[in-house]
């Protein structure tokens, strides 16, 4: 599915969060809480964001990551709004506002990855293959 195609699917919240760079509110969004093993990808264009292996609860509302499943897939640009200066996350391919990241997170990296549930997709391990993400199957091995 193509960028544009994507975008005329989505709800108003994930409108918002995604194109108009908004956010949900905390506690009340569909993945803070997911227990669940699985992927999370941009709900836009589908590439592959987040691990639930990677995830962790830290208390802020919205669901939290030590890090992307492929660096290369995540863009960090300075945001300087609400009169604070924070690191913008942003899917590459779709341009996708994620949320933001902070270093205020667990060991082994660091950093915690706050995103917007409404930019993400929830994709469970025993979809994965169905989905076109078999790749990623290896995450769930013990």
């Amino acid at each position: 599915m193509s960028s544009n195609d994507g975008k005329q699917k989505l709800s108003k919240l994930q409108y918002k969060v995604t194109q108009e760079n908004g956010t949900e509110p905390p506690f009340q969004n569909e993945y803070w809480d997911n227990k669940q093993e699985g992927l999370y990808v941009d709900i836009v264009s589908g590439e592959p964001l987040f691990s639930s292996k990677d995830k962790f609860d830290s208390g802020c509302g919205w669901p939290s990551f030590t890090k992307p499943v492929q660096q290369e897939n995540v863009k960090e640009k300075t945001d300087k709004s609400h009169m604070m200066i924070r690191t913008e996350v942003r899917s590459k391919e779709a341009d996708s506002h994620l949320g933001h990241v902070f270093t205020d997170g667990p060991q082994p990296t660091g950093l915690r990855y706050c995103i917007n549930s409404a930019s993400l997709r929830f994709i469970p391990k025993g979809e994965l293959e169905k989905a076109g993400y078999s790749e990623f199957l290896k995450l769930f091995e013990k």
